[in-house]
């Protein structure tokens, strides 16, 4: 998987380390990596959606470093207000779910 990086300050002034993935003809993943780096629990990402011509072909992929390239800080903080967590909170994690006997 090819992975392209680069840091950008949120409004709160934390830098993070943006990363951009999954590259496809139309779109790719911009994950937004939190400094503290021991724990994916403060991680967010949203998806960077392209307007331009490779859009439009199935077969063309999306660079990366070209994406991090184009996004401004103004992208990247609009992306980040509408970002998702990467992993759910520990205390929000359901409960595993009980096994099942074979019955016999």
């Amino acid at each position: 998987m090819k992975t392209t990086h680069r840091t950008w300050a949120s409004p709160d002034r934390t830098t993070w380390r943006i990363e951009i993935s999954n590259p496809g003809s139309s779109n790719a993943i911009v994950r937004f990596r939190h400094p503290d780096g021991d724990s994916a629990r403060l991680d967010r990402y949203n998806w960077y959606i392209s307007r331009g011509p490779e859009a439009k072909s199935v077969t063309g992929r999306l660079d990366p470093k070209k994406v991090a390239q184009a996004l401004s800080d103004d992208d990247l903080t609009l992306l980040f207000r509408r970002s998702m967590p990467i992993s759910r909170p520990a205390d929000r994690m359901p409960e595993p779910a009980p096994a099942s006997g074979a019955g016999g």
